[in-house]
């Protein structure tokens, strides 16, 4: 076998690659967008260089054919928030076969403790972790866009070279042709009467006020999350830019309370419902047709809620009730939706599991973050749950 840097174009189109040869034929599989995954390893497109480093490999087998890659990254505002610092690794893929994945994890081993790391996790992404995190070990269905897809024996070649789990990822999904329980609309209409609060939908025209109360609200609501650092103004916005292609302004909305942003939800159409058809490639004048042909044609029916928060002061007062209240109503003006994808939640998150529970939703998939303790001796310590908020007396 033979490991290899990438670290010019031929290699960096072997590395996109690895995934096409390893799922040829796998009808559930829904390969990422080239232009995606070469954007993390871009420090003019990734911010996260701004405070991080990273590498990536590909692994030839002896007669040079393509088994596997994986990538290794540091994100130091958040590698030294631990027992010990943490690197992580991700982008993983590989045949059956356990010699090929312990070079690849030994080989982002070796690299992280050259950089001062005693831990790695994986698989995750260089970025925000809405994207590319976990190893999915359940619910082997096309993902959504953004979602990790893997074969069912990339579990044990985990776990079995020492990877223990982290925290578990659990993705539910809502059948949109259902009326949410009745009980539900009556906690959103008393919520929704409440004076002093306001719910509003993102707008493009205003998207720069709009970044500004996500991040006001997504700093507060998720500070009490272990090792949680501050979002920043310019991933936002790279994040949002990824997202305009198939934006609905109708599936992002904010509360305010006396004008202060106080919640948020961000829901978007699942792009692989049209990716599915491009094979990764939207590059050229004729991908672009293609993919509006296929979006026109074919359409969209499902969607996802990427990312979701309440801001501590403000939970336990029905204000999701009042978000989805709104939501549905928009939703209403566009009957080619189905099913509503609630991705993803962590087993540290009780309320957000609770709020699935709540409105009906049914499993759908479930991931695993695992870590690798350099020092097998140590535990691997999880993540602890979000404290709940005893409820308030705001009105």
């Amino acid at each position: 076998m033979q490991i290899v840097e990438v670290n010019d174009k031929k290699s960096a189109k072997q590395f996109l690659d690895v995934a096409r040869t390893i799922y040829k034929g796998d009808p559930n599989f829904v390969c990422p967008l080239d232009g995606m995954i070469e954007a993390i390893f871009d420090p003019s497109k990734n911010t996260f260089f701004t405070h991080g480093e990273c590498i990536r490999w590909i692994l030839k087998d002896d007669a040079g054919k393509l088994i596997g890659r994986t990538a290794a990254f540091i994100n130091r505002n958040k590698a030294f928030n631990y027992d010990v610092p943490v690197g992580g690794m991700g982008l993983f893929e590989c045949i059956n076969d356990k010699t090929a994945a312990y070079t690849l994890f030994d080989q982002c081993k070796i690299w992280l403790t050259a950089k001062g790391m005693e831990a790695m996790d994986g698989p995750i992404n260089f970025g925000e972790n809405e994207n590319f995190w976990g190893l999915l070990v359940e619910g082997f269905t096309p993902a959504s866009f953004g979602m990790n897809y893997h074969l069912p024996y990339y579990k044990d070649l985990f776990e079995s070279y020492g990877f223990k789990q982290f925290f578990e990822q659990v993705t539910n999904k809502l059948d949109l042709t259902k009326t949410f329980p009745e009980r539900f609309w009556k906690i959103s209409e008393r919520i929704m009467a409440r004076p002093g609060y306001r719910y509003e939908n993102f707008r493009k025209d205003k998207m720069e006020m709009f970044l500004q109360d996500f991040k006001t609200a997504y700093d507060k609501a998720w500070a009490f999350h272990d090792n949680f650092t501050p979002i920043s103004i310019d991933d936002l916005r790279e994040q949002f830019r990824q997202l305009k292609p198939i934006m609905d302004e109708e599936m992002i909305w904010f509360v305010y309370h006396d004008d202060e942003p106080i919640a948020f939800v961000v829901m978007a159409p699942d792009a692989n419902q049209i990716l599915l058809y491009l094979n990764g490639h939207i590059t050229s004048i004729w991908d672009k047709l293609k993919f509006l042909y296929y979006q026109k044609t074919k359409g969209f029916t499902r969607t996802r809620v990427v990312v979701m928060g309440i801001v501590p002061l403000y939970r336990r007062l029905g204000l999701e009730s009042a978000i989805f209240w709104h939501m549905g109503e928009a939703m209403k003006k566009k009957p080619h939706y189905k099913e509503l994808e609630l991705s993803w939640v962590g087993d540290f998150n009780p309320q957000m599991m609770a709020l699935h529970k709540a409105i009906g939703s049914e499993f759908h998939k479930r991931h695993i973050t695992y870590r690798y303790m350099f020092d097998q001796s140590k535990p691997v310590i999880p993540l602890n749950a979000i404290p709940t908020v005893e409820k308030t007396t705001l009105q």
